[in-house]
């Protein structure tokens, strides 16, 4: 049997005196008004019950007056109160308007100021309002909406330009030193987990670090290549030119031992890995915090930080290493060849000539800074992946913010082991 569902009717205006109700059918949950003539003997102190029906009126409000429900009334509710106070007034005297709400069932701050408003309105065209709320709670809220005045316009208050920045910089510094906050403390439970799982070997995912690994490592071996190749050819290239005017070309290699394994080697290698790894470790996280993925590993038992953070930082903390020491490698041959085809240098004699120079120490010093390097661009790659908050545009803010952070603290960590091997005389 099919179940039939009465039309939907507006709520319209109760007790109208020109024509018949057309919302004798209202919901209970429908805002209704009923608009009629004082009582006879209502106000007998004005004169009898005649006189006191023709400059008396009472708004009878029932139903639920809410923001959800009054939206069809707002415009019949004000024109029947300017036709009640026109009616009323043409008497000669100030008018009474009685606005009863002992029916209203529900009462928001919508449904309130549309009262006040419509008192207001009548009160402007000289009408006399008294109200009638037996129910404390609308009482106090239509005091409190009562007391607002809407018709004054707030001003916009200008700042200075000056202060706008200090102010914008200054919580731009606050910002930046709570998140330094929570990556040192998100650094922390990595450590402690860490060595929980080192504690109890089997509790490592060994195929997840292995798989990592691959990502991390051996797909990146080309683009690292590639790119410290060039650096060293450069590198050479803008040391000749320079050499050649104090005929001093031989201390291209020293350049190029100098520059590359110390310093461009593992740079440019974390560098590159904080653009390629450390935007994948937030995607990857962020994606899963977004499908929920993440909450349901809690609930499952699984502790996110073993299942998706250390797999990831040990991978690359790993990997790092042997991507520099080929960054090395490549740096040292782009120079060689820059150094053949600009200086006349053959590679025999810039083999012999590198042999001779190289200090153990440059290339230790490099490989040293690579896990630390590491470190930094999978805690803040990881740490940025759990700050998704669901949307696609978190992701993609998140990501980018990722990748700004780790080639910053890169750099910065970087300069401060410049300056420890330094005071180290290293």
């Amino acid at each position: 049997m099919r179940e039939t569902v009465p039309p939907f009717r507006e709520p319209t205006l109760k007790g109208d005196y020109r024509r018949p109700d057309p919302d004798a059918h209202a919901g209970p949950h429908e805002p209704g008004l009923t608009c009629a003539p004082a009582a006879p003997g209502m106000d007998a102190a004005h004169g009898g019950a005649a006189e006191a029906c023709a400059r008396e009126q009472v708004f009878t409000f029932s139903g639920a007056w809410e923001v959800g429900s009054i939206g069809r009334m707002t415009a019949r509710l004000l024109r029947r109160c300017a036709e009640v106070c026109q009616s009323c007034g043409a008497q000669g005297d100030a008018p009474v308007v009685h606005l009863d709400l002992s029916g209203v069932t529900r009462l928001d701050t919508a449904g309130a100021q549309l009262l006040c408003r419509a008192a207001a309105n009548m009160a402007a065209a000289g009408a006399q309002v008294a109200w009638r709320v037996p129910d404390p709670g609308q009482s106090v809220l239509l005091d409190r909406v009562r007391a607002i005045d809407i018709s004054v316009v707030p001003r916009e208050r200008r700042v200075s330009p000056v202060l706008g920045a200090l102010h914008a910089i200054g919580g731009s510094i606050v910002e930046e030193l709570e998140q330094a906050r929570s990556i040192v403390g998100f650094l922390g439970m990595f450590l402690v987990s860490l060595a929980a799982s080192v504690a109890r070997p089997w509790r490592l995912r060994w195929v997840s670090i292995v798989h990592h690994m691959e990502q991390t490592g051996i797909q990146a071996v080309p683009i690292v290549a590639l790119l410290t190749f060039l650096i060293g050819l450069v590198t050479a290239y803008m040391g000749s030119e320079q050499f050649t005017r104090f005929g001093a070309q031989v201390f291209v290699v020293n350049l190029i031992e100098v520059s590359t394994l110390r310093e461009l080697g593992v740079l440019l290698t974390a560098l590159i890995v904080a653009g390629r790894s450390g935007s994948s470790f937030t995607a990857q996280i962020g994606a899963m915090v977004a499908n929920e993925e993440v909450d349901a590993m809690r609930s499952m038992g699984l502790d996110p930080m073993e299942v998706l953070v250390i797999p990831r930082v040990v991978a690359l903390v790993l990997m790092l290493p042997v991507l520099t020491f080929i960054a090395d490698f490549m740096g040292v041959l782009g120079g060689g060849i820059a150094s053949w085809l600009s200086l006349g240098i053959s590679p025999g004699a810039f083999a012999v000539r590198f042999q001779e120079i190289t200090r153990l120490t440059n290339f230790v010093t490099g490989l040293v800074k690579a896990p630390f390097f590491a470190l930094i661009i999978g805690i803040v790659g990881c740490f940025q992946g759990f700050r998704v908050t669901g949307s696609a545009e978190s992701v993609g803010r998140l990501t980018t913010q990722a990748v700004v952070e780790s080639i910053f603290l890169v750099i910065v960590a970087n300069a401060g082991f410049a300056i420890l091997f330094m005071s180290l005389g290293v």
